[in-house]
């Protein structure tokens, strides 16, 4: 065995360390380069998020006949989600939601769930030095949130929960997902999302 001193990549994740300070930073700056590089979007202009409120997505956007499913044929959809949900269960859970959004339309992907991916790959470019930060503390308290919308997805009427654990005030896990069940309330939406949170 060798020593090779102090870890600074872990599977694409650069680590930053100031022992003096007492802080640990994890970061995907390199791995949002290649994604945005890969997919030719290196130079693109950023963006200011990843998803706005009024961006609906449905199945009404998805390819209806043979051209439209010819235009998106040599479009790499399911490449550039696969990548960004690499980004987004390490680091990235900014982009959570969006990211979720956009992989319900793998199978059947349209133009305007395109264009909303490479707005979050824009959003990678103005926000790729973000990074996880932990700092050094004696109280390990563990806070947890969860949210969910009602009847999110105009498609199946299903709702879209999520929810953050935290330590130390910095984001341990995190995760956004359409719900399994059709709720008839919102506090049955709200318990679901709780239920799964725990």
């Amino acid at each position: 065995m060798k020593d090779m001193g102090d870890t600074s990549y872990v599977i694409g994740i650069k680590i930053h360390r100031d022992r003096h300070r007492g802080i640990l930073g994890l970061s995907q700056e390199t791995y949002s380069n290649k994604i945005l590089d890969r997919f030719q979007m290196k130079d693109c202009s950023p963006s200011v998020d990843p998803i706005v409120k009024g961006d609906r997505f449905n199945l009404n956007q998805c390819p209806k006949n043979d051209f439209e499913r010819e235009q998106m044929k040599n479009i790499p959809y399911a490449l550039v989600v696969g990548s960004l949900v690499y980004a987004q269960v390490c680091t990235r859970l900014d982009i959570a939601f969006a990211v979720g959004m956009l992989g319900r339309y793998q199978s059947n992907p349209g133009i305007d769930h395109w264009r909303a991916a490479k707005k979050v790959m824009g959003y990678l470019q103005g926000t790729k030095d973000y990074m996880l930060m932990y700092r050094q503390t004696d109280k390990l308290d563990v806070i947890g949130y969860s949210d969910s919308d009602f009847v999110g997805c105009v498609d199946s009427h299903k709702s879209t929960a999520g929810y953050i654990y935290m330590m130390t005030g910095e984001a341990i896990s995190w995760r956004s997902v359409k719900q399994t069940l059709t709720a008839t309330s919102t506090m049955e939406v709200e318990f679901v999302s709780c239920f799964e949170a725990t």
